[in-house]
């Protein structure tokens, strides 16, 4: 007989039917697996103790170890023993080769290195999943979402901004309007998609404490707000479809819902993709401030500057409008920050976002325009 057996194994049994255990051994020869409960007083039924059970040693499953808890053997007829002698259980596995997959596993775990390599390796890809991961759920949840959803985040941030004196109906003469929506339709034409375009004309300085100024801002459904005085502001109305050409861009590329799924969580990304919404109203009561804070990132606003890049290359030849107008934005946004205020967060209100900052944008739509005429890049 090898040097292994028997292997004799002290602990309790309990038979399956009651939740009381009874001193018992186990013995393990190789073959055979002798199961003796000893007599005990007041425990078991009268009349049964002490016994002793034999069965082929292969048909007894060995559980897997968890730290702190008594090894289990479950025996056949449902019974179970259950023993503190670990180093007798795992002699026993290494005999038979049970449970081979998990001595790696054990064997790491009774190292502190190695747990202090896992946990190292489980924040870095924590890290990762953040810095990667959300985001690309959160756009592929954006894509995912109903159109019918869409149009209740519009309305629902609408009536957020009007009830929070962000801004107050447009002062600019009707047929001025009639005309800016004219030249927008042709835009949103161009920019497709399928979504119901819209173009709000408000006061962006309508006395509130949240006014927004000179600006525009494209909402996920197709809405796009402008205020008079961006219109103000512009030299001509080709600088102003410029930016709303850019805001299409957003609502296209769903840039504004994708950092809405970003800046709300996972849990708000599954519903939208699974479609579990208690009602669109409920969700979309969440949107407007996540939405209105969150800003968007580098690659979006460089994605939306192509967008309006390619317009204003086949309707004008040239995307100078679009610089200008730019440039003025950032001068006229110099002077306002000489005036001391209160720090801000990024927003889908900021044009003039730093993600990428000013110059760096104005450089990338002359080179778009040096590609697009097929002159060489600088």
């Amino acid at each position: 007989m090898s040097d292994n057996w028997p292997i004799i194994l002290e602990g309790v049994y309990f038979d399956g039917r009651s939740s009381r255990d009874q001193p018992a051994t186990l013995t393990v020869d190789g073959q055979t697996a002798t199961l003796t409960v000893a007599a005990s007083a007041g425990l078991g039924v009268p009349g049964t103790l002490p016994f002793e059970e034999r069965w082929p040693s292969r048909v007894l499953r060995v559980e897997t170890p968890i730290p702190g808890v008594r090894r289990a053997v479950t025996l056949p007829g449902g019974g179970r023993f259950e023993t503190r002698d670990d180093a007798g259980v795992s002699r026993w596995e290494r005999a038979t080769g049970r449970n081979r997959a998990l001595s790696g596993v054990r064997a790491l775990e009774s190292r502190w290195w190695a747990a202090l390599a896992a946990l190292g390796i489980s924040l870095v890809a924590m890290a990762v999943f953040v810095l990667y991961g959300i985001p690309a759920v959160a756009r592929q949840a954006a894509f995912a979402t109903p159109r019918s959803v869409l149009a209740t985040f519009d309305r629902e941030t609408i009536d957020f901004l009007q009830n929070g004196d962000y801004f107050g109906p447009s002062r600019l003469s009707a047929a001025r309007q009639a005309q800016l929506k004219a030249e927008f339709r042709k835009v949103a034409a161009w920019a497709g998609g399928g979504y119901p375009y819209r173009l709000l004309l408000r006061d962006g300085e309508a006395g509130g404490a949240n006014e927004i100024g000179a600006n525009a801002f494209a909402l996920p459904g197709g809405t796009v707000v402008m205020t008079d005085q961006l219109v103000a502001l512009a030299r001509s109305d080709r600088e102003l479809m410029g930016v709303l050409a850019h805001e299409t861009g957003h609502v296209t590329g769903r840039h504004g819902l994708a950092g809405v799924y970003q800046a709300l969580g996972l849990t708000l990304v599954t519903t939208v993709i699974t479609g579990d919404l208690i009602s669109a109203g409920t969700f979309a009561a969440a949107v407007p401030a996540a939405l209105l804070s969150g800003g968007y990132s580098r690659a979006a606003e460089t994605e939306s500057d192509e967008v309006s890049g390619r317009y204003m290359l086949k309707a004008y030849g040239t995307t100078r409008p679009l610089q200008t107008i730019l440039a003025r934005l950032e001068k006229e946004d110099e002077g306002d920050s000489e005036a001391p205020s209160e720090p801000s967060g990024p927003s889908i209100f900021d044009l003039l976002s730093t993600h990428p900052g000013t110059p760096a944008r104005i450089e990338h739509l002359k080179r778009l325009e040096a590609e697009g005429k097929g002159a060489p890049t600088r």
